[in-house]
C-alpha cells in the first residue's frame, strides 16, 4: 500500500468501532492463506481470530474458491422476492437437516446483527397475530448481539459498548444477572432466581426470552453452566414464551458441539446462525423457527412476515455456506475442536496466577483471558503484529478464536505472545479510565 493510500484511508475510511480524528493503527492485508495474513510489509502473522469467528478454514480454501467460481458463471445474484433458486434450496435443506427437526422453516438474511432483528421481529408479529400486544424481551446482562438498533436494545446496558445509546435511545429490555456459576463449576440452583424472578413479575409482557448459548461473546466473554439454558428452557415451556437462541458466534463446532445448545440438550424456538455458516467467505445469516410461530405469523393480519433484505438468499453467499458446512461435517471438526482446547488450556490456563489476570476460561476453540486493568488497545495490537500474530483485544479482554486448521506451532505462537504481553506495563493502562 501506497503511503497516499495509507493517508486516504486514515482520512476517509470508517473503521469498525473508530474515530475518524485519532485513527487508530491499520494494518493493511494484502493477501492471506491457511492461517496466514501477508502485510504490505511482506510480513505474515499468524490469524488468532478467524475474521471474528467466521474463518473456520482459513483464507483462501481451494474447495470454497472453486464453488463460488463455479456459481459466479450461472449468476451472483438474483431478487428473492418471487424468485428462488438452487442454492437456497441446497443451504436450506441442509439448516434444516443439521438443527432440530422442530426448526423447519428458514429465513435467510445479510448478517448477524439483522438476523437478531428478524428473530425479534418474529416473535413481535407472532403476538400480535394472535391478537396479544407484548413488546419485551427478556435476557441476560453481559450479553453481545450486534449493532443494529433493536439488536442493540437487549446488548448489557451499562457495559456494553452500547450503553451511550441505552440511556435514552434503544426500547427497554428485562435483563436478569450474568449467571455465576461457569460452564464446569457444580451447579447452584440459585443462579436462576434472578432470571425466574423477572419472568414471573413480566410474564404477560414478555414477548421472548433471547440469550446467547452457554457462552456469551464480546459482551464479556463469560462461559456459563448448561443447566442454566436448561432451566431457561423449562420457564419458556411452562409460559409458553418463545426461546430465541443467539447462535452467530458459536454455532458450527466452535463451542466443542455443533451448536452451543447441545450442551443443554435444549431446543430453541428460533434459532440465530451467522459468521461461520459462510466460513468466512461472504456475508450471511439465518433465522430458523418452528412452523407454530411461522403458521401463526402467517395466518394473522397483514397475512405475511414482515421482512425483506434486497439480497436476501444471495445465490454466493448460499452455496458457498453449503460447501462450507460439507467441508465441516466431512472432516473430524470434532477431534479438531478438542485438540485445540487441550492445547489453549495447557497454555492459557497457568496464566491465572499472573498478577494481570483476573481469570482464564477455555471452551472449545476458544481462549479468554481477563484482565484487571484496561488494556491500551493500540498499543498491544502493534505489539502482537511484532508478535507474528493477530489477535485482537478489548477492554479488559484478550481472547483468541483461531481456525480450526490451526496447528500446534500457531497455537504456541499465539499463547505465547499473549504471555509475553501480560509482561508488558506499556499494554496495560494504571487505572481503569
Amino acid at each position: 500500500m501506497k503511503n497516499s493510500d495509507q493517508l486516504f484511508d486514515s482520512k476517509h475510511i470508517w473503521h469498525p468501532y473508530s474515530s475518524m480524528i485519532n485513527s487508530n493503527i491499520r494494518f493493511t492485508v494484502v493477501s492471506a492463506k491457511g492461517i496466514l495474513l501477508k502485510l504490505n510489509t511482506g510480513k505474515t502473522i499468524i490469524d488468532g481470530m478467524s475474521s471474528w469467528w467466521a474463518a473456520i478454514h482459513g483464507y483462501n480454501h481451494t474447495k470454497l474458491n472453486s464453488v463460488l467460481k463455479h456459481q459466479i458463471q450461472k449468476m451472483s445474484h438474483v431478487m428473492f422476492g418471487g424468485i428462488t433458486h438452487p442454492p437456497a434450496i441446497s443451504l436450506c435443506r441442509k439448516l434444516i437437516q443439521i438443527t432440530p427437526r422442530s426448526l423447519e422453516c428458514v429465513f435467510l438474511a445479510d448478517s448477524g446483527s439483522v438476523a437478531i432483528e428478524i428473530a425479534m421481529k418474529m416473535a413481535l408479529q407472532y403476538w400480535k397475530s394472535l391478537g396479544k400486544l407484548k413488546k419485551f424481551f427478556l435476557t441476560i446482562k453481559g450479553g453481545y448481539h450486534g449493532d443494529t438498533f433493536y439488536a442493540m436494545s437487549i446488548c448489557d446496558p451499562h457495559h456494553s459498548m452500547h450503553s451511550m445509546y441505552h440511556k435514552s435511545l434503544l426500547p427497554k429490555h428485562l435483563f436478569a444477572e450474568i449467571p455465576k456459576c461457569s460452564f464446569s463449576d457444580k451447579w447452584n440452583k440459585n443462579d436462576i432466581k434472578s432470571f425466574s424472578n423477572l419472568l414471573n413479575k413480566n410474564k404477560s409482557t414478555i414477548a421472548a426470552i433471547i440469550l446467547e448459548p452457554i457462552v456469551q461473546g464480546v459482551g464479556g466473554m463469560n462461559f456459563y453452566h448448561p443447566n442454566y439454558l436448561k432451566q431457561v428452557k423449562k420457564f419458556s415451556v411452562k409460559y409458553d414464551i418463545p426461546l430465541i437462541l443467539d447462535e452467530i458466534a458459536t454455532g458450527f463446532g466452535r463451542t466443542g458441539k455443533l451448536f452451543a445448545f447441545e450442551h443443554a440438550n435444549i431446543v430453541p424456538d428460533i434459532l440465530c446462525l451467522g459468521k461461520a455458516l459462510t466460513g468466512g467467505m461472504l456475508s450471511l445469516s439465518a433465522v430458523l423457527t418452528n412452523r407454530k410461530i411461522a403458521k401463526t405469523i402467517s395466518i394473522g393480519k397483514p397475512g405475511y412476515f414482515m421482512h425483506g433484505p434486497t439480497f436476501m438468499g444471495n445465490p454466493l453467499a448460499c452455496v458457498v455456506s453449503h460447501a462450507s458446512i460439507n467441508l465441516l461435517l466431512n472432516t473430524n471438526w470434532q477431534q479438531k475442536i478438542k485438540h485445540i482446547e487441550q492445547q489453549l488450556i495447557y497454555h492459557l490456563i497457568p496464566l491465572r496466577t499472573h498478577f494481570r489476570v483476573r481469570d482464564v476460561r477455555v471452551i472449545g476453540a476458544i481462549g479468554v483471558v481477563e484482565c484487571f486493568n484496561k488494556i491500551n488497545i493500540i498499543a498491544m495490537q502493534k505489539f502482537f503484529v511484532e508478535q507474528g500474530v493477530w489477535i485482537r483485544p478489548y477492554n479488559k479482554i484478550i481472547y483468541i478464536v483461531p481456525p480450526y486448521i490451526i496447528d500446534e506451532d500457531s497455537i504456541n505462537k499465539l499463547t505465547n505472545a499473549i504471555k509475553l504481553s501480560l509482561n508488558n506495563t506499556n499494554l496495560f493502562f494504571s487505572k481503569n479510565i
